[in-house]
Parts: structure tokens; C-alpha cells; sequence
């Protein structure tokens, strides 16, 4: 597949991408992950989805991503959300941060976008003696017949170069990457749910994937915006998405 570039996509993914749902950070409770005034880094933060649900819990957190637009979108949603997070420009690898800084490190929807190890080393060494990673993924699911199923196809007709159809949303690999890295107590969890997307939404969040605005030129991009729209039901859709992370902790 060509180079991805997210930064291509910066408006329609913050207008059209569901964030994780809150269930998500009600789940890490239990794993005292996003408590008040904890210090988080959220790595690969995008827009910010995963780091407003814990600063929306009281935790102080800072968000990381390579892609300034992004980051720009991500200050824009937090104005209106009425929260308060710190951005810096980096890359999960080398983030350039003091060592032992943080209570947690989360990186959601984008650890397959890093060098798994070196991220997995790098987020051991930010955390502090006995602090959390967590690995999130919020992934539509393309049930037969669903709304995904068919927009997998059109994504594959014009971008047979894509790699990543016929997802289950479970990342088994990761566990591997975390206890090369010397993390301990390694647990996952998972649970489904449907999203609404009114046809507008479903095709701007299908035009902020990686599939297409990311690496597909503009003009290829309005064709498969017009045929995606022409596809699918004037009705407000429910999309099946699975929520799935992976706990661990770094050793005392």
C-alpha cells in the first residue's frame, strides 16, 4: 500500500470518526487506569479520542502523534469539550519524554501503525515502577451482509493495495510485543458494540481511513465518495464495531 498520511484526512476524522465509547475507560477502572490527577501519555493520540476519556476522569494527560494536523483538531475538540490536555509532536518509538514520567501509557487504534517492539521498550521505559500500558483498538467489523462488508469492497476496488479488510478487531501480537519488552500480568478484554452513523457520517469516517483519503489522491478520493454514497441506504445506520485492549504492567 502507498504512504499513509493522516494528516490528509485531519477534518473528516475529527468531524466523522467515533471515538471510543466511555464503556471503554468504565472497563479500566478496575485496572486503575484513569484515576484522578494519574499521569497518562496517550501515544499516536490523533484527534484525541482516547485521551478525553481520561482527562475527562480528572487524570492529567499529554498526547503524542507525529502529524501536527491532527493535533491542531485535537485542541479544537477539547476547547469544546471544556478539557484540558498537553500535545507534543513525536513518534511512539522516540518520544523524546523523561523516563519514569508517566502512570500510564495508552495507545489506541494505532499500534499497528508502530514498530511494535521499539514502541513496546520506549513505553516501558516512560512508565514509572509498577505503571500500566494499555493497547486499544475500536474496529468496525464486516459481519456478511453488513453495511462494512460491502464497504470493504468498494474500498478494495479502488485501492487494491489495502491491507486491512476482513479485520476481527482481536490483536493477539501485541501481547507478544509487550512481554518481549518485560512487561507482566497481561490480560485483554473485548466487547461489541453498534455505532450510529447517519450516511453522510459513515461516508466521511470510510473517506478519513487509511484506505482512502490517506494515501488515495484527491480526485480518486471524490469517486469513491460518490460511490460509497450511492451504495448505502439513506437511514441512519448501525455499524457493528468491536472494542478489544490488551493490560499490562511494567514490574516494580
Amino acid at each position: 500500500m502507498t504512504k499513509i498520511d493522516f494528516g490528509r484526512t485531519a477534518s473528516d476524522y475529527a468531524r466523522h470518526r467515533a471515538g471510543f465509547p466511555p464503556l471503554l475507560s468504565e472497563r479500566l477502572i478496575a485496572y486503575q487506569i484513569g484515576e484522578v490527577d494519574q499521569k497518562v501519555l496517550d501515544l499516536g493520540t490523533g484527534t484525541g479520542s482516547l485521551a478525553r476519556l481520561f482527562a475527562a476522569r480528572g487524570a492529567i494527560v499529554t498526547g503524542l502523534d507525529p502529524a501536527e494536523s491532527l493535533l491542531d483538531q485535537a485542541r479544537r475538540l477539547d476547547r469544546e469539550a471544556g478539557l484540558a490536555i498537553t500535545y507534543v509532536v513525536g513518534s511512539a518509538e522516540r518520544t523524546g519524554l523523561p523516563e519514569a514520567a508517566f502512570d500510564v501509557v495508552t495507545a489506541g487504534q494505532c499500534w499497528h501503525w508502530f514498530r511494535g517492539g521499539e514502541a513496546a521498550a520506549e513505553a516501558r521505559r516512560l512508565l514509572r515502577p509498577g505503571g500500566r500500558i494499555v493497547i486499544a483498538h475500536f474496529d468496525w467489523l464486516p459481519l456478511p451482509g453488513s453495511v462494512v462488508e460491502a464497504t470493504e469492497r468498494l474500498i478494495l476496488a479502488h485501492n487494491p493495495g489495502w491491507t486491512l479488510s476482513g479485520g476481527t478487531g482481536m490483536y493477539p501480537r501485541w501481547l507478544t510485543d509487550l512481554r518481549v519488552a518485560g512487561f507482566g500480568g497481561v490480560e485483554t478484554f473485548s466487547f461489541d458494540v453498534d455505532v450510529p452513523y447517519s450516511r453522510e457520517d459513515w461516508v466521511g469516517r470510510i473517506r478519513a481511513s487509511a484506505g482512502v483519503a490517506a494515501s488515495l489522491p484527491a480526485p480518486a478520493v471524490e469517486r469513491f465518495s460518490a460511490e460509497l454514497t450511492a451504495l448505502i441506504p439513506d437511514e441512519r445506520l448501525a455499524v457493528p464495531h468491536r472494542v478489544w485492549a490488551v493490560v499490562a504492567q511494567k514490574p516494580e
